[in-house]
């Protein structure tokens, strides 16, 4: 069986603890971590042998629907997130003259991933109450929400929506990677990325797993403040529904993300 936590993996000690917390889950279950380096995310999301992963809460709504299991969501204690829920945090360099999201169209927008729910699915969202048409002149997929703060800090871009918990996670260590970059406004709340397990599996065996996460957690408690996750929530499908009304509500405005 293949097992891996790859959504988070800054800064160094969330890494460490990340290892520490399966490690000590696949103990629990009396598993073996099997493959350790994920070549193609999708290919690892829909793997058959997939015992334990965190995925992004768009794809879970949309390509991985009905072919993946949901597991649960964690409940983070960190500044942007707690409860179960996030948001994306749209960020700017702080010495910008702009001080409200209707400065920046027309600029130039970064974005994680197509794919992603706080790299473009909630900035979508945010965006849309704003215009009703192509809001930047630009806009570059940077691959990663760390890759978007570094163009944002060295000018590549003006505006950029980054999850919260990978700005709190730098935030929190001071790190170099969040200087020089001010938060303008947050997102619609949305529920924390969720952890999956391949669809050949059970419910219960989805809830032992879950049980086998919270176990961890009791049993590693520097762990669970290294990752500032109090415990694994129980989640529906029904939870992300909120993710597709945020998409909606952002076409039937007619927004999308075309340079104007």
């Amino acid at each position: 069986m293949t097992s891996d936590l790859p959504m988070y993996l800054a800064p160094a000690r969330v890494l460490r603890a990340q290892h520490a917390w399966l490690e000590r889950i696949l103990e629990i279950l009396g598993e073996r971590r099997g493959q350790t380096q994920i070549v193609d995310l999708a290919a690892h999301w829909l793997s058959p042998d997939l015992l334990l992963s965190q995925t992004c809460g768009y794809p879970f709504v949309t390509s991985l629907r009905g072919k993946v299991r949901l597991i649960g969501r964690p409940s983070y204690e960190l500044t942007h997130g707690s409860g179960g829920y996030h948001c994306s945090l749209l960020l700017c360099r702080a010495d910008s003259a702009v001080t409200d999201l209707a400065g920046f169209q027309g600029r130039h927008g970064l974005i994680n991933a197509p794919d992603s729910n706080s790299g473009m699915n909630l900035f979508r969202h945010t965006l849309a109450g704003i215009s009703d048409r192509g809001f930047f002149s630009k806009l570059t997929f940077t691959g990663s929400h760390r890759e978007s703060m570094r163009r944002l800090r060295e000018g590549e871009g003006d505006l950029a929506s980054i999850d919260s918990i990978t700005y709190d996670y730098l935030a929190r260590d001071n790190s170099a990677e969040i200087e020089g970059l001010r938060i303008l406004t947050r997102s619609a709340r949305s529920p924390c990325l969720p952890y999956i397990t391949s669809i050949g599996q059970t419910a219960a065996h989805a809830a032992s797993i879950r049980r086998a996460m919270n176990e961890a957690l009791g049993q590693l408690p520097e762990v669970s403040r290294d990752l500032a996750i109090k415990e694994v929530l129980p989640a529906s499908e029904a939870d992300y529904e909120c993710l597709l009304e945020y998409e909606r509500s952002a076409v039937n405005r007619g927004f999308s993300f075309v340079a104007s």
